[in-house]
């Protein structure tokens, strides 16, 4: 027997690939959502799964201002983030933050909510900052990435 026909495959950033999935979030709890699209993004799910390359899918999350928060915690809960300058720490609920996301300044699939949940979900380096501009957010059930012919996924179906 020849041992040295066994490789190990790597994958690399060419040899990945890479669909678009659409999720809608209607009546799914926050935490329990972006947990399974922070798996869906790095491609855990996937059997070729490195740690160390972009190989997870692009996600569409539609109806997001629907997502569900358990307890007190839209109201209770606070997000922290820092403008750099002396006396600059802002902190905001998820509700303001869902009511900035109507905000006709915010860029279209930018999510303020949504990105704050996910960046702790993701790694805290060059692969996390790139895998949280494959997620697209959207409030209503309309979404512009129609010609990359995403197709649809239960969340629920997936652990």
């Amino acid at each position: 027997m020849d041992t040295l026909s066994y490789k190990t495959v790597s994958p690399n950033a060419q040899s990945v690939e890479r669909e678009w999935v659409v999720i809608d979030a209607t009546d799914q709890v926050l935490g329990r959502l972006c947990a399974k699209v922070a798996k869906i993004l790095r491609g855990k799910y996937k059997p070729s799964f490195s740690p160390n390359v972009e190989c997870g899918d692009n996600v569409i999350i539609i109806n997001a201002e629907k997502v569900v928060l358990t307890g007190k915690k839209m109201t209770d809960r606070t997000y922290l983030r820092y403008t750099g300058y002396p006396g600059g720490q802002r902190e905001a609920t998820p509700e303001i933050l869902i009511k900035k996301s109507f905000n006709k300044h915010v860029k279209p699939g930018y999510h303020p909510l949504y990105i704050q949940v996910m960046k702790g979900m993701l790694p805290k380096n060059r692969l996390g900052r790139r895998l949280i501009g494959n997620m697209h957010v959207y409030n209503g059930p309309e979404h512009p990435h129609t010609a990359q012919n995403p197709k649809v996924i239960d969340i629920n179906k997936l652990k």
